[in-house]
Protein backbone atom coordinates (compact mmCIF):
# COMPACT_ATOMS: atom_id res chain seq x y z
CA UNK A 1 0.00 0.00 0.00
CA UNK A 2 1.02 3.97 -0.65
CA UNK A 3 2.34 5.84 1.80
CA UNK A 4 -0.33 8.79 2.76
CA UNK A 5 -3.47 6.70 1.20
CA UNK A 6 -6.08 5.04 3.99
CA UNK A 7 -7.31 1.59 2.99
CA UNK A 8 -10.50 3.03 1.56
CA UNK A 9 -8.86 5.68 -0.27
CA UNK A 10 -6.58 2.77 -1.81
CA UNK A 11 -9.57 0.39 -3.15
CA UNK A 12 -11.47 2.99 -4.79
CA UNK A 13 -8.69 4.32 -6.82
CA UNK A 14 -6.69 1.53 -7.90
CA UNK A 15 -7.22 -0.39 -11.20
CA UNK A 16 -7.60 -4.05 -10.82
CA UNK A 17 -4.79 -5.92 -10.23
CA UNK A 18 -3.57 -10.02 -10.24
CA UNK A 19 -4.24 -9.11 -6.64
CA UNK A 20 -8.73 -8.73 -7.76
CA UNK A 21 -8.20 -11.61 -9.62
CA UNK A 22 -6.81 -13.70 -7.12
CA UNK A 23 -9.13 -12.36 -4.45
CA UNK A 24 -8.03 -12.65 -0.20
CA UNK A 25 -8.69 -15.11 2.04
CA UNK A 26 -11.40 -12.32 3.63
CA UNK A 27 -13.41 -13.50 0.37
CA UNK A 28 -13.00 -17.04 1.11
CA UNK A 29 -14.28 -16.89 5.06
CA UNK A 30 -17.76 -16.43 3.64
CA UNK A 31 -17.76 -19.81 2.78
CA UNK A 32 -17.15 -22.48 0.26
CA UNK A 33 -20.33 -21.99 -1.75
CA UNK A 34 -20.87 -18.48 -1.80
CA UNK A 35 -16.95 -18.25 -3.07
CA UNK A 36 -17.65 -20.52 -5.40
CA UNK A 37 -20.93 -18.61 -6.61
CA UNK A 38 -19.77 -15.97 -7.05
CA UNK A 39 -16.29 -17.08 -9.10
CA UNK A 40 -17.91 -16.93 -12.66
CA UNK A 41 -18.86 -13.52 -12.27
CA UNK A 42 -15.85 -12.20 -10.79
CA UNK A 43 -14.20 -13.92 -13.70
CA UNK A 44 -16.75 -11.88 -16.10
CA UNK A 45 -15.88 -8.15 -14.76
CA UNK A 46 -12.12 -9.26 -14.37
CA UNK A 47 -12.06 -9.56 -18.37
CA UNK A 48 -13.21 -5.75 -18.65
CA UNK A 49 -10.19 -5.16 -15.44
CA UNK A 50 -6.38 -3.43 -16.60
CA UNK A 51 -5.01 -6.90 -15.86
CA UNK A 52 -7.27 -9.29 -18.49
CA UNK A 53 -5.90 -8.16 -21.06
CA UNK A 54 -1.47 -7.94 -20.71
CA UNK A 55 -1.88 -11.32 -18.96
CA UNK A 56 -4.06 -12.51 -21.73
CA UNK A 57 -1.32 -11.65 -24.04
CA UNK A 58 1.42 -13.32 -22.19
CA UNK A 59 -0.66 -16.35 -21.79
CA UNK A 60 -1.13 -16.40 -25.50
CA UNK A 61 2.95 -15.83 -26.14
CA UNK A 62 3.70 -18.46 -24.15
CA UNK A 63 1.57 -21.02 -25.71
CA UNK A 64 2.90 -19.42 -29.21
CA UNK A 65 6.61 -19.44 -28.40
CA UNK A 66 6.26 -22.57 -26.96
CA UNK A 67 4.22 -24.90 -29.03
CA UNK A 68 6.65 -23.82 -32.16
CA UNK A 69 9.56 -24.29 -30.35
CA UNK A 70 9.07 -27.34 -28.35
CA UNK A 71 8.18 -29.10 -31.54
CA UNK A 72 10.88 -28.04 -33.23
CA UNK A 73 13.65 -28.79 -30.70
CA UNK A 74 11.73 -32.34 -30.24
CA UNK A 75 12.49 -33.27 -34.04
CA UNK A 76 16.18 -31.76 -33.33
CA UNK A 77 16.86 -34.49 -30.38
CA UNK A 78 15.34 -37.19 -32.76
CA UNK A 79 17.02 -36.27 -35.66
CA UNK A 80 20.26 -36.10 -34.01
CA UNK A 81 20.10 -39.51 -32.91
CA UNK A 82 17.93 -39.46 -29.74
CA UNK A 83 16.13 -42.34 -29.07
CA UNK A 84 14.74 -42.45 -25.87
CA UNK A 85 11.11 -42.15 -25.69
CA UNK A 86 10.34 -41.92 -21.88
CA UNK A 87 13.45 -38.97 -21.91
CA UNK A 88 11.14 -37.23 -25.10
CA UNK A 89 8.14 -37.53 -22.22
CA UNK A 90 9.73 -36.85 -19.32
CA UNK A 91 10.77 -33.06 -20.58
CA UNK A 92 7.44 -32.18 -21.76
CA UNK A 93 6.29 -32.06 -17.39
CA UNK A 94 9.76 -31.96 -16.15
CA UNK A 95 9.88 -27.78 -16.07
CA UNK A 96 7.30 -27.97 -12.80
CA UNK A 97 9.62 -25.83 -10.76
CA UNK A 98 9.40 -23.11 -13.04
CA UNK A 99 5.91 -22.28 -11.43
CA UNK A 100 7.41 -22.08 -7.88
CA UNK A 101 8.52 -18.61 -8.34
CA UNK A 102 4.79 -17.97 -9.83
CA UNK A 103 3.36 -19.25 -7.15
CA UNK A 104 5.36 -18.28 -3.73
CA UNK A 105 7.13 -15.06 -4.78
CA UNK A 106 4.14 -12.46 -4.84
CA UNK A 107 2.62 -13.96 -1.60
CA UNK A 108 6.38 -13.37 -0.10
CA UNK A 109 6.36 -9.78 -1.85
CA UNK A 110 3.27 -8.92 -0.08
CA UNK A 111 2.10 -8.50 -3.71
CA UNK A 112 -1.19 -10.51 -2.54
CA UNK A 113 -3.33 -11.81 0.50
CA UNK A 114 -3.78 -15.24 -0.61
CA UNK A 115 -1.74 -17.63 0.74
CA UNK A 116 -0.59 -20.19 -1.94
CA UNK A 117 -2.79 -23.35 -1.72
CA UNK A 118 -5.52 -21.71 -0.11
CA UNK A 119 -8.68 -23.48 -0.20
CA UNK A 120 -7.13 -26.53 -2.58
CA UNK A 121 -9.49 -28.58 -2.02
CA UNK A 122 -8.91 -32.79 -1.60
CA UNK A 123 -11.41 -33.04 -4.44
CA UNK A 124 -9.45 -30.49 -6.78
CA UNK A 125 -6.37 -32.38 -5.93
CA UNK A 126 -7.71 -35.43 -6.58
CA UNK A 127 -8.96 -34.16 -10.10
CA UNK A 128 -5.19 -32.43 -10.55
CA UNK A 129 -3.55 -36.03 -10.02
CA UNK A 130 -6.22 -37.92 -12.47
CA UNK A 131 -6.01 -35.09 -15.59
CA UNK A 132 -2.26 -35.12 -14.89
CA UNK A 133 -2.26 -38.85 -15.74
CA UNK A 134 -4.03 -38.59 -18.42
CA UNK A 135 -1.74 -35.41 -19.79
CA UNK A 136 1.26 -38.05 -18.75
CA UNK A 137 0.06 -40.64 -21.30
CA UNK A 138 -0.78 -37.74 -24.00
CA UNK A 139 2.83 -36.91 -23.83
CA UNK A 140 4.13 -40.58 -24.09
CA UNK A 141 1.85 -40.79 -27.49
CA UNK A 142 3.12 -37.44 -28.91
CA UNK A 143 6.70 -38.41 -28.29
CA UNK A 144 6.28 -41.50 -30.05
CA UNK A 145 4.74 -39.91 -33.03
CA UNK A 146 7.06 -37.21 -33.09
CA UNK A 147 10.02 -40.18 -33.29
CA UNK A 148 8.60 -41.37 -36.27
CA UNK A 149 6.52 -38.25 -38.15
CA UNK A 150 8.17 -35.48 -39.94
CA UNK A 151 7.32 -32.51 -38.05
CA UNK A 152 4.82 -31.47 -40.66
CA UNK A 153 3.34 -34.78 -40.68
CA UNK A 154 2.58 -35.12 -37.35
CA UNK A 155 1.65 -31.08 -36.80
CA UNK A 156 -0.75 -31.35 -39.35
CA UNK A 157 -2.27 -34.85 -38.24
CA UNK A 158 -2.61 -33.62 -34.67
CA UNK A 159 -4.85 -30.78 -36.26
CA UNK A 160 -7.91 -33.72 -35.52
CA UNK A 161 -8.05 -32.72 -31.90
CA UNK A 162 -9.98 -29.56 -32.66
CA UNK A 163 -12.57 -31.75 -34.56
CA UNK A 164 -12.71 -34.03 -31.10
CA UNK A 165 -12.62 -30.61 -29.09
CA UNK A 166 -15.10 -29.31 -30.82
CA UNK A 167 -17.50 -32.51 -29.75
CA UNK A 168 -15.94 -33.13 -26.37
CA UNK A 169 -16.83 -29.54 -25.08
CA UNK A 170 -20.72 -29.80 -26.47
CA UNK A 171 -20.83 -32.86 -24.26
CA UNK A 172 -18.62 -31.76 -21.96
CA UNK A 173 -18.79 -27.91 -21.26
CA UNK A 174 -21.97 -28.01 -23.72
CA UNK A 175 -20.35 -25.85 -26.18
CA UNK A 176 -23.18 -24.16 -28.63
CA UNK A 177 -22.74 -25.47 -32.29
CA UNK A 178 -22.98 -23.34 -34.76
CA UNK A 179 -22.23 -23.05 -38.45
CA UNK A 180 -18.56 -21.49 -38.38
CA UNK A 181 -17.85 -24.43 -35.27
CA UNK A 182 -19.34 -27.34 -37.79
CA UNK A 183 -17.47 -25.39 -41.48
CA UNK A 184 -14.13 -25.39 -39.38
CA UNK A 185 -14.41 -29.09 -38.28
CA UNK A 186 -15.53 -30.41 -41.65
CA UNK A 187 -12.35 -28.74 -43.45
CA UNK A 188 -9.79 -29.67 -41.22
CA UNK A 189 -11.55 -33.25 -41.23
CA UNK A 190 -10.74 -33.20 -45.07
CA UNK A 191 -7.27 -32.20 -44.05
CA UNK A 192 -6.38 -34.74 -42.07
CA UNK A 193 -8.13 -37.21 -44.22
CA UNK A 194 -6.39 -36.04 -47.26
CA UNK A 195 -2.87 -36.04 -45.35
CA UNK A 196 -3.73 -39.53 -44.28
CA UNK A 197 -4.21 -41.16 -48.28
CA UNK A 198 -1.61 -39.23 -48.92
CA UNK A 199 1.62 -38.71 -46.86
CA UNK A 200 2.30 -42.64 -46.64
CA UNK A 201 5.64 -41.94 -48.90
CA UNK A 202 6.70 -39.73 -46.44
CA UNK A 203 8.23 -41.70 -44.24
CA UNK A 204 11.73 -40.76 -42.87
CA UNK A 205 14.76 -43.22 -44.77
CA UNK A 206 15.00 -46.45 -42.95
CA UNK A 207 11.65 -46.13 -41.10
CA UNK A 208 9.21 -49.34 -41.47
CA UNK A 209 5.91 -48.62 -42.94
CA UNK A 210 4.72 -50.52 -39.22
CA UNK A 211 6.29 -47.69 -37.42
CA UNK A 212 5.23 -45.12 -39.66
CA UNK A 213 1.95 -46.20 -38.95
CA UNK A 214 2.11 -46.66 -34.98
CA UNK A 215 3.64 -43.10 -35.33
CA UNK A 216 0.67 -41.41 -37.19
CA UNK A 217 -2.29 -43.22 -34.66
CA UNK A 218 0.08 -42.44 -31.80
CA UNK A 219 -0.29 -38.63 -33.22
CA UNK A 220 -4.11 -39.04 -33.59
CA UNK A 221 -4.40 -40.64 -29.98
CA UNK A 222 -2.08 -37.93 -28.32
CA UNK A 223 -4.55 -35.04 -30.39
CA UNK A 224 -7.69 -37.29 -28.53
CA UNK A 225 -6.42 -37.07 -25.12
CA UNK A 226 -5.56 -33.95 -25.50
CA UNK A 227 -8.90 -32.20 -27.34
CA UNK A 228 -10.05 -34.19 -23.78
CA UNK A 229 -8.05 -32.58 -21.47
CA UNK A 230 -8.94 -28.97 -22.43
CA UNK A 231 -12.88 -29.32 -22.15
CA UNK A 232 -11.84 -31.51 -18.85
CA UNK A 233 -10.30 -28.32 -17.65
CA UNK A 234 -12.74 -25.66 -18.32
CA UNK A 235 -15.29 -27.59 -16.55
CA UNK A 236 -12.69 -28.28 -13.59
CA UNK A 237 -11.78 -24.23 -13.67
CA UNK A 238 -15.29 -23.84 -12.78
CA UNK A 239 -14.27 -24.31 -9.21
CA UNK A 240 -11.26 -22.18 -9.54
CA UNK A 241 -11.68 -19.05 -7.70
CA UNK A 242 -8.39 -17.02 -9.30
CA UNK A 243 -5.55 -17.40 -12.17
CA UNK A 244 -3.12 -18.30 -9.28
CA UNK A 245 -5.09 -21.32 -8.78
CA UNK A 246 -4.52 -22.05 -12.33
CA UNK A 247 -0.80 -22.36 -11.64
CA UNK A 248 -1.07 -24.39 -8.75
CA UNK A 249 -3.11 -26.52 -10.42
CA UNK A 250 -0.65 -26.90 -13.41
CA UNK A 251 1.81 -27.33 -10.84
CA UNK A 252 0.30 -30.81 -9.32
CA UNK A 253 -0.77 -32.15 -12.66
CA UNK A 254 3.05 -31.35 -14.20
CA UNK A 255 4.17 -33.48 -11.18
CA UNK A 256 2.07 -36.22 -11.03
CA UNK A 257 3.23 -36.49 -15.37
CA UNK A 258 6.13 -36.45 -14.17
CA UNK A 259 5.95 -38.89 -11.66
CA UNK A 260 4.76 -41.28 -14.67
CA UNK A 261 7.39 -40.84 -16.87
CA UNK A 262 9.82 -41.22 -14.29
CA UNK A 263 8.72 -44.37 -12.82
CA UNK A 264 8.70 -45.30 -16.99
CA UNK A 265 12.32 -44.45 -17.43
CA UNK A 266 12.94 -45.87 -13.68
CA UNK A 267 11.84 -48.88 -15.04
CA UNK A 268 13.36 -49.43 -18.85
CA UNK A 269 16.43 -48.35 -17.41
CA UNK A 270 15.93 -44.57 -19.06
CA UNK A 271 18.16 -42.79 -16.41
CA UNK A 272 21.34 -44.26 -17.37
CA UNK A 273 20.24 -44.67 -20.77
CA UNK A 274 20.13 -41.00 -21.22
CA UNK A 275 23.47 -40.19 -19.66
CA UNK A 276 24.94 -43.00 -22.29
CA UNK A 277 23.03 -41.22 -25.14
CA UNK A 278 24.33 -37.95 -24.21
CA UNK A 279 27.71 -39.18 -24.10
CA UNK A 280 27.90 -41.68 -26.98
CA UNK A 281 25.38 -41.42 -28.87
CA UNK A 282 23.97 -37.87 -29.65
CA UNK A 283 26.13 -36.71 -32.45
CA UNK A 284 26.68 -32.92 -31.37
CA UNK A 285 28.24 -33.69 -28.20
CA UNK A 286 27.39 -33.80 -24.07
CA UNK A 287 26.72 -30.23 -24.39
CA UNK A 288 24.72 -29.86 -26.59
CA UNK A 289 22.75 -32.35 -25.44
CA UNK A 290 22.16 -31.12 -22.14
CA UNK A 291 21.40 -28.13 -23.32
CA UNK A 292 18.34 -29.42 -25.98
CA UNK A 293 17.22 -31.26 -23.06
CA UNK A 294 17.29 -27.68 -20.91
CA UNK A 295 15.93 -25.81 -23.58
CA UNK A 296 13.19 -28.41 -24.23
CA UNK A 297 12.00 -28.56 -20.86
CA UNK A 298 11.33 -24.78 -20.61
CA UNK A 299 9.88 -24.08 -23.75
CA UNK A 300 7.07 -27.58 -23.08
CA UNK A 301 6.60 -25.14 -19.17
CA UNK A 302 5.51 -22.42 -21.61
CA UNK A 303 3.69 -24.18 -24.24
CA UNK A 304 1.26 -25.73 -21.71
CA UNK A 305 1.27 -22.84 -18.78
CA UNK A 306 0.04 -20.81 -21.84
CA UNK A 307 -2.60 -23.51 -22.98
CA UNK A 308 -3.79 -23.58 -18.99
CA UNK A 309 -4.21 -19.60 -19.32
CA UNK A 310 -5.85 -19.17 -22.47
CA UNK A 311 -8.53 -22.22 -21.20
CA UNK A 312 -9.32 -20.58 -17.98
CA UNK A 313 -9.20 -16.99 -19.45
CA UNK A 314 -11.37 -17.31 -22.58
CA UNK A 315 -12.77 -20.91 -23.37
CA UNK A 316 -11.75 -24.93 -24.13
CA UNK A 317 -12.92 -24.55 -27.72
CA UNK A 318 -10.26 -20.81 -28.06
CA UNK A 319 -7.40 -22.91 -26.74
CA UNK A 320 -7.72 -25.53 -28.78
CA UNK A 321 -8.69 -22.75 -32.19
CA UNK A 322 -5.21 -21.52 -31.24
CA UNK A 323 -3.52 -24.93 -30.73
CA UNK A 324 -4.40 -25.60 -34.33
CA UNK A 325 -3.82 -21.85 -35.74
CA UNK A 326 -0.36 -22.57 -34.11
CA UNK A 327 0.09 -25.62 -36.53
CA UNK A 328 0.95 -24.16 -39.60
CA UNK A 329 3.29 -22.34 -37.94
CA UNK A 330 4.93 -25.73 -36.90
CA UNK A 331 4.49 -26.96 -40.68
CA UNK A 332 6.56 -23.99 -41.67
CA UNK A 333 9.04 -24.51 -39.24
CA UNK A 334 9.39 -28.36 -40.13
CA UNK A 335 10.51 -27.46 -43.60
CA UNK A 336 12.05 -24.25 -43.49
CA UNK A 337 14.42 -25.83 -40.51
CA UNK A 338 14.68 -29.90 -41.42
CA UNK A 339 13.98 -29.58 -44.85
CA UNK A 340 10.60 -31.96 -44.64
CA UNK A 341 8.74 -32.42 -47.62
CA UNK A 342 6.18 -30.21 -48.90
CA UNK A 343 4.19 -31.71 -51.69
CA UNK A 344 0.99 -31.20 -53.31
CA UNK A 345 -0.52 -32.83 -50.83
CA UNK A 346 0.56 -31.10 -47.54
CA UNK A 347 -0.15 -27.77 -49.25
CA UNK A 348 -3.88 -28.75 -50.05
CA UNK A 349 -3.96 -30.24 -46.86
CA UNK A 350 -2.59 -27.23 -44.59
CA UNK A 351 -4.56 -24.54 -46.98
CA UNK A 352 -7.77 -26.49 -45.88
CA UNK A 353 -6.73 -25.79 -42.31
CA UNK A 354 -6.16 -22.29 -42.31
CA UNK A 355 -9.29 -22.37 -44.52
CA UNK A 356 -11.09 -23.40 -41.23
CA UNK A 357 -9.94 -21.59 -38.97
CA UNK A 358 -10.00 -18.31 -40.84
CA UNK A 359 -14.19 -19.17 -41.46
CA UNK A 360 -14.36 -19.86 -37.38
CA UNK A 361 -12.41 -16.52 -36.32
CA UNK A 362 -14.88 -14.81 -38.86
CA UNK A 363 -17.56 -16.52 -37.65
CA UNK A 364 -16.71 -15.61 -34.15
CA UNK A 365 -16.24 -11.45 -35.39
CA UNK A 366 -19.17 -11.04 -36.97
CA UNK A 367 -21.04 -12.69 -33.88
CA UNK A 368 -19.02 -10.09 -31.87
CA UNK A 369 -19.94 -7.38 -33.82
CA UNK A 370 -23.88 -8.10 -32.91
CA UNK A 371 -23.37 -8.55 -29.56
CA UNK A 372 -21.86 -5.09 -29.36
CA UNK A 373 -24.35 -3.57 -31.70
CA UNK A 374 -26.85 -5.34 -29.12
CA UNK A 375 -25.77 -4.15 -25.95
CA UNK A 376 -25.49 -0.54 -27.43
CA UNK A 377 -28.86 -0.30 -27.85
CA UNK A 378 -30.95 1.20 -24.81
CA UNK A 379 -32.46 -1.43 -23.30
CA UNK A 380 -34.44 -2.47 -19.43
CA UNK A 381 -32.06 -2.94 -16.76
CA UNK A 382 -32.63 -6.20 -15.87
CA UNK A 383 -31.09 -8.46 -13.08
CA UNK A 384 -28.75 -10.96 -14.40
CA UNK A 385 -29.01 -14.85 -13.48
CA UNK A 386 -25.38 -15.57 -11.99
CA UNK A 387 -23.93 -17.84 -14.73
CA UNK A 388 -22.22 -21.46 -13.44
CA UNK A 389 -20.74 -22.22 -16.37
CA UNK A 390 -20.64 -21.55 -20.08
CA UNK A 391 -24.24 -21.25 -21.69
CA UNK A 392 -25.10 -20.23 -25.10
CA UNK A 393 -23.17 -16.84 -24.47
CA UNK A 394 -19.63 -18.94 -24.71
CA UNK A 395 -20.33 -19.50 -28.14
CA UNK A 396 -18.54 -16.48 -28.53
CA UNK A 397 -15.67 -16.97 -26.49
CA UNK A 398 -13.35 -15.49 -29.59
CA UNK A 399 -15.57 -12.32 -28.14
CA UNK A 400 -13.98 -12.74 -24.84
CA UNK A 401 -10.92 -11.18 -26.33
CA UNK A 402 -12.39 -7.98 -26.82
CA UNK A 403 -12.91 -6.01 -23.68
CA UNK A 404 -16.58 -5.27 -22.48
CA UNK A 405 -18.16 -1.69 -21.12
CA UNK A 406 -16.47 -1.38 -17.78
CA UNK A 407 -19.19 -1.58 -15.08
CA UNK A 408 -19.73 0.50 -11.80
CA UNK A 409 -17.85 0.04 -8.91
CA UNK A 410 -18.79 -3.47 -7.29
CA UNK A 411 -19.23 -5.09 -3.94
CA UNK A 412 -15.78 -7.27 -4.15
CA UNK A 413 -13.84 -4.61 -2.48
CA UNK A 414 -16.25 -4.25 0.25
CA UNK A 415 -15.57 -5.88 3.59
Amino acid sequence: MQPGISPNDHHRHRSPTLEDMEGSDDDRKQGGSSASSNAASNGRRHKTGDGYVPLLVINALCLFIGSVSSSLLAKYYFIHHGSSRWVSTWVQSAGFPLLFPAIYVPYFLNRTQRRPFAHFTPKLLVMSVFVGLMLGINNLLFSWGTSYLPVSTSSLVLSTQLVFNLILSALIVKQKITFSNLNCVILLTLSSVLLALGSSHDRPPGLTRAKYFIGFFSTIGAGLLFALYLPVMEKIYKKVYCYAMVIEMQLVMEITATALATAGMAADGGFAEMRREGERVFDKGVRVYYATVAMTVVCWQMCFMGTAGMVFMTSSLTGGICMTALLAMNVVGGVVVYGDDFGGVKIVSTVLCLWGFCSYVYGMHMMNAKRQETDNKPSVTTTATPSTGNGPDQAMEMASLVPAPAPPDVASDAV
